[in-house]
Parts: C-alpha cells; sequence; structure tokens
C-alpha cells in the first residue's frame, strides 16, 4: 500500500478531530476542560469510553498476542465485569458523594496529605508509562508503513504525532475528548469488521465458514488449567477484575469521563453499559487474531514469537489490497488518538488539582492565569510522553499489551492497596509512612514474581502486600 495514501488517511482523519474539537471547545473554561462542566450525556460517555478503554494496543497487540496466548485473554474480560460491577456500586457514590474533581482528593481527606500526593503520583508515573506504551505501538506502525520510506527519524514522527494531540485537546479538554472518543470508537469497531470480511474474501470462504475454521482452531482455547501457566484461567479472571478497578475505577484519565455526567446515577448507566459492551468487542479482537493466523499459515507468513504486534498491519498493509489497509489504518489512529488524548488531559488535571491546588489555595487566580499554567503543564506532559515512546522504542522486545499490564501491576498495586484500606476499613495511618509502603511492596512484588510468575494477578499480590504494609503503619 502507498506510503502517500496511508498518510492521506491519516490527515483527513485528524482534520475531522480538529473540526469536533473547534465546534466542542468554543467559549470553553477551566471547568469545561477538567469535568466538561458536569453535562456530559451519560450514553455519549459510554459509548465514547469503549474505545478509550480498548486503544491502540488492544487494536493490535491483542489480535496478535492469540499466538501466544490464545483466546485466555476472554478470562481477563470476564473479570472485567466483576471489576466495573465494584466500580459502579463501591466507587462512584463516594466519587459523587464528596464532588471531587480528581478522585485521588478521596486519600486526601481519608488519610491526609502524603497519602493524596502519594496515590496521585502513582497514578502519573502509571498513566505516563501505559499511555507512552500505548503510543509507541501505532507510531511504530506509521514509522515502519510510512515514515521510514521517506526517511523521516522516528523521534521526528513521535513528536508530529503528539503535536496533533496536543493541538485539538489544549483547549477544550475533557468536553471535547466525550465526543472525539465517540467518533473514535465508531471507527476502531468498523474497521475492525471489515478488516475480517477482507480476511475471508482474500480467502475465498464465507463469513459462516471463516467463524467455523476459527471456532475449531487450537488457537479458540479459552480456559488454559495448568497452574503454573501465566495464563491460568483463575488468574486471567482475578487479574481482569483486578485491573479494571484499578486502570478504570483508580484512574483519574477513566473516571474524568465518568464525573462529567450529570448525575451518580447517569455515570452508574454509562459504566453497566460499557461493562456490558467489552464482552462482544474483544470478543471479536480475538477472533480477528485467529483469522490473521489461519491467513498467515496458508500464505507461509514466518511469525516471530516475540513480535506479534506486527502480524495485524503487515498483513493489512501488505497482502490484502488499499481497501484493507485504510480501513486498518483509519481503525488503528482511531483506536490511539482515544488512549492517547484522554492521558495527557486526565495527567494535565491530575497535576493541576492535586499538587498545583486549583481547588485549594490556587482557587481564587484569575481564570486567565489558571488557563495559562494549565496549558503549560499540557505541554510539559506531552514532551515527557514524546521521551517515554523514545524508550519504548529503545526497550521493547515483547507484545505491548503484556508490557502495560506489567507495569500495572507494579504500579496501580499500591493504588490498590490505599483505597482498599480506605473503603473497607475504619483504620487511620501515619500518613508520613504512606509512600514508604507504596514503594516497598512493587519491589517485593518483583521477586516474588520471579519466583512464581503471576501474570495478569500481579496487581492482585501488590495490593494485598501494599494493604498488609498499611495495617502495619496504622495508627494505635
Amino acid at each position: 500500500m502507498s506510503p502517500k495514501l496511508i498518510f492521506l488517511c491519516f490527515l483527513s482523519y485528524t482534520v475531522a478531530l480538529f473540526i469536533i474539537s473547534f465546534i466542542t471547545s468554543r467559549r470553553a473554561k477551566n471547568d469545561s476542560y477538567f469535568i466538561g462542566e458536569r453535562k456530559s450525556p451519560w450514553p455519549i460517555v459510554a459509548y465514547g469510553m469503549i474505545g478509550a478503554s480498548l486503544s491502540g494496543v488492544t487494536f493490535i497487540s491483542i489480535p496478535g498476542d492469540v499466538y501466544n496466548s490464545h483466546f485466555s485473554y476472554m478470562m481477563v474480560v470476564f473479570g472485567y465485569l466483576l471489576g466495573y460491577t465494584a466500580i459502579a456500586t463501591i466507587l462512584l457514590p463516594v466519587y459523587y458523594k464528596l464532588q471531587v474533581t480528581t478522585i485521588y482528593t478521596y486519600l486526601k481527606q481519608r488519610f491526609g496529605s502524603t497519602s493524596y500526593h502519594t496515590g496521585a503520583s502513582f497514578f502519573i508515573i502509571s498513566k505516563l508509562m501505559g499511555a507512552a506504551g500505548r503510543l509507541f505501538l501505532v507510531v511504530y506502525v506509521l514509522q515502519t508503513f510510512i515514515f521510514d520510506k521517506w526517511n523521516v527519524p522516528f523521534w521526528v514522527t513521535t513528536t508530529f504525532f503528539v503535536g496533533l494531540i496536543i493541538l485539538y485537546t489544549f483547549r477544550g479538554g475533557i468536553k471535547t475528548i466525550i465526543w472525539t472518543d465517540t467518533l473514535q470508537t465508531t471507527f476502531m469497531i468498523a474497521s475492525m469488521v471489515i478488516c475480517f470480511f477482507c480476511i475471508t474474501r482474500s480467502l475465498n470462504v464465507s463469513f459462516s465458514e471463516m467463524l467455523n475454521q476459527v471456532f475449531h482452531h487450537e488457537y479458540s482455547e479459552m480456559i488454559i488449567t495448568d497452574w503454573g501457566s501465566r495464563y491460568h484461567y483463575l488468574k486471567q479472571f482475578l487479574g481482569g477484575a483486578f485491573i479494571a478497578i484499578t486502570m478504570t475505577g483508580l484512574d483519574q484519565d477513566m473516571m474524568q469521563k465518568n464525573l462529567s455526567c450529570k448525575s451518580l446515577r447517569s455515570a452508574q448507566k454509562n459504566m453497566f453499559l460499557m461493562c456490558g459492551s467489552l464482552v462482544p468487542v474483544n470478543f471479536l479482537f480475538l477472533v480477528m487474531g485467529c483469522a490473521l493466523y489461519i491467513f498467515a499459515s496458508q500464505h507461509g507468513i514466518a511469525i516471530n514469537p516475540t513480535q506479534t504486534d506486527q502480524v495485524f498491519p503487515t498483513i493489512m498493509l501488505n497482502y490484502l489490497g488499499p481497501v484493507a489497509g485504510i480501513v486498518f489504518m483509519i481503525g488503528l489512529i482511531s483506536a490511539a488518538y482515544s488512549s492517547g488524548d484522554g492521558a495527557i488531559t486526565a495527567l494535565t488535571t491530575s497535576f493541576c488539582i492535586d499538587f498545583l491546588d486549583f481547588n485549594g489555595k490556587r482557587k481564587n487566580l484569575p481564570e486567565t492565569k489558571k488557563k495559562n499554567i494549565r496549558i503549560a503543564v499540557h505541554y510539559i506532559f506531552a514532551i515527557i510522553m514524546i521521551f517515554l515512546i523514545l524508550l519504548f522504542k529503545k526497550l521493547n522486545n515483547t507484545s505491548i499489551i503484556t508490557t502495560i499490564f506489567m507495569i500495572a501491576g507494579y504500579t496501580y498495586g499500591p493504588l490498590l492497596g490505599l483505597f482498599a484500606i480506605g473503603l473497607f476499613t475504619k483504620i487511620q495511618l501515619k500518613d508520613k509512612y504512606v509512600p514508604v509502603v507504596a514503594i516497598i511492596a512493587p519491589i517485593v512484588c518483583y521477586f516474588l514474581n520471579m519466583l512464581f510468575p503471576f501474570g495478569f494477578a500481579l496487581i492482585l499480590v501488590n495490593g494485598v502486600l501494599t494493604f498488609l504494609g498499611l495495617i502495619i503503619i496504622r495508627k494505635r
């Protein structure tokens, strides 16, 4: 497929986002940026959050990782159902009762300023690393299939892509993202369906015949019972539940969208709708992955087990013609923008509220002054994101979905422990020692994981260790 044609698709989609940004950011204020003035319609938020929760990693990495994990990822998705139910019934009522702008304000009211800043710091580290990993995957594909052919350096591609995200989000923030996520979710799901039909057509089989091949393929194995495997069904299920709780319920990016709804009831309906939608959507991605490997097998395409992220783009852009390539790129770009824009906005919100104290000491600053500070913070996080993407370029040699969940296991675990002890006990903590526990728990987890691979359940182990460590520093 021609690099010029791919680049034209990329620019056309970007223009559409800028149009939405222009419409939604008119007369936008700081309150619009942070919580959308609490006027976002919940069905729109729910639909857009499907795309935000999937991201470019899901779009490429989950179909690719079918080679290694088969359909066992569905056990993670079933775990999501439990996790999202907990978010809707336990966390959201707390957030709405306190009328928070950032969810880590809860820790300040429950334990004190040190716990508050510890929670916000772990979120910033987690979100920076996770978002950089997601964006790296998409930038890498753009680099491989477009910019390498034009001899453009990887750092230029990265800066260009992140720069576009900055431009369409720095004014409207969450108010803009609610609507751009809707467009991105639509294109992501539609492109996956169309890509599947392109494969069936290329293999000269009907839709039902293709599904029959997929469901009888060895890769369709969903329940892995080998306890020593990191893909054991119980590890996957528990990991999925706590990944949902932490990476959605304790994540300012995802909760910021929920908090922009008009009421608690609207936010809960949004969560349950998104939760139910993720099951068929993720199953579609796994079916797509199996179809890709059936296609690769019949065409003699060699597979590198450590670079399965390259399978989907390689087949779509090199083997199935321009239509499949265009559809794939639009879906991929939709997924990338969806994860990148929300991450930078959430990071900016957390830093401005949790560290610069926009709702406290700086509450009475002129609106213009706060806006200028917020824009500066927005730019700084974007620059940090660029450097982290370049770091991923040097270090990555595995499936990005595995890398991101591994990072989340270490960085979101302390958040899980902090919120759990706050919500389910009446214990008061020696606030100044909380950072010590939050740092030691992931270190202990690292060595335990070397002895016994916890897989996606690592985040639960980390949370439990943090919980136990916090009990030790409780006030007598």
